[in-house]
């Protein structure tokens, strides 16, 4: 890949042709990702364009011998995480509810669906509440492997931990998703 270091290497010094090469080759991925972690689409596309905002300002500090996308992805969950603690305060402050419930996100349906249709919109919309609710360290973690496909070394280096603790918050994240799951059937 003498082509993308080399784009890396462009981007860290200010080239902003070479950055929009990689906002555009990194975005689907970084917004789904997003998307899955906090649960709200106008949510996750405002925090996928802070986390390529902040990447641009702190491009000057990227090593551009490192791979580009875990030190993006670094900080797309940083972004994430900001955003789950503002919103549980106000929540505290506002009493809230929360918009992500099953309540909120019902949406009353004229037509007359097939049964299983509802049954599997219904489990999936479940298990995506579930994943929402897990808490950041093993949602992370989770959702870099299981859903977005990286490898656990890859999830260890965005995450900043051993391969081994990516492991074993991936099997609890399981763990807990299948507890919740049954406890609500």
């Amino acid at each position: 890949m003498p082509e993308r270091q080399a784009l890396q290497t462009r981007a860290a010094h200010g080239d902003v042709v070479a950055f929009e090469a990689l906002v555009r080759e990194t975005k689907a991925g970084l917004y789904r990702f997003v998307r899955r972690y906090v649960g709200d689409a106008d949510e996750s596309y405002d925090l996928t364009q802070e986390a390529y905002a902040a990447a641009w300002l702190a491009i000057r500090r990227y090593d551009p011998a490192r791979s580009f996308e875990p030190w993006l992805w670094t900080i797309a969950i940083n972004k994430c995480r900001d955003w789950s603690r503002r919103r549980n305060i106000r929540r505290l402050f506002m009493g809230a509810t929360d918009l992500q419930s099953a309540e909120a996100l019902a949406v009353v349906d004229d037509e007359a669906c097939a049964e299983d249709r509802y049954d599997t919109a219904e489990q999936a919309q479940r298990l995506h509440a579930a994943i929402v609710a897990l808490p950041p360290k093993l949602k992370e973690p989770l959702l870099l492997t299981a859903i977005e496909e990286r490898t656990h070394a890859e999830a260890a280096e965005i995450l900043g931990l051993s391969v081994k603790a990516v492991e074993m918050r991936v099997a609890r994240a399981r763990q807990k998703l299948a507890q919740k799951l049954r406890a609500e059937a």
